[in-house]
């Protein structure tokens, strides 16, 4: 049962940014599964766990980070990551495209939310063709989510116009990509056990836009 993270995780992610090496890693190996990847795992479990009671037909599937890069794909970084997430998602075969749940740590804080941040080029031409041809659907969804404070959007903007619509629609009608999102700095939350109940709270609330963005 998730309790919490601890002053510990925190020190232990600010350890790899400082320490990206395996040499370090190896000798913290076991500090690295007690205080920072058994908790996201009881974590992620749990808010799965009410997440998939709650929304049978979306069939979420769960994904736990790992600590390693991808040794193909290091570029010069070192081979540990600074961050540690957990997604929710519905299909594991296109999912590099389409939205998922997301919950995660880095040395500095955490966030979490919903994110589509590697839409292919055709759907984001079919997300602009479908608002034109109908603008009602995002009206509606824009409207909400201008209407509370919790989340907000990000993601890469086109420069040049792509198409007229309204100043409400403009914000997401331009977006290469999607990120609704929370991001704090460490706060008492994330050492409690209520930290399950807020993200399911939250990830139900963007449902909505999950349903959407996924129909597209």
């Amino acid at each position: 049962m998730f309790q919490g993270f601890s002053d510990q995780t925190i020190d232990f992610l600010w350890g790899v940014r400082f320490n990206n090496n395996r040499e370090w890693m190896n000798e913290h190996k076991q500090e690295y599964r007690q205080v920072l990847l058994q908790p996201m795992t009881e974590l992620a479990g749990e808010v799965h766990g009410q997440m998939a009671d709650r929304y049978p037909d979306a069939r979420l599937q769960l994904h736990v980070s790992r600590i390693y890069r991808d040794a193909r794909r290091l570029h010069g970084r070192g081979p540990l990551k600074e961050n540690l997430w957990f997604s929710l998602f519905g299909n594991r075969e296109i999912r590099t495209h389409r939205p998922e749940f997301f919950f995660e740590l880095t040395p500095e804080g955490y966030s979490f939310g919903l994110g589509v941040w590697s839409a292919r080029a055709e759907d984001m031409q079919r997300f602009r063709a479908s608002v034109l041809a109908d603008p009602a659907p995002l009206t509606a969804l824009a409207e909400r989510f201008a209407g509370q404070e919790l989340f907000r959007l990000e993601g890469d903007e086109y420069v040049r116009s792509m198409g007229q619509v309204s100043d409400l629609l403009r914000p997401w009608f331009q977006k290469k990509n999607f990120c609704l999102f929370c991001q704090r700095k460490y706060d008492r939350l994330v050492t409690s056990p209520a930290l399950v109940g807020q993200l399911v709270e939250g990830f139900c609330s963007l449902m909505p836009y999950y349903d959407y963005f996924n129909s597209i």
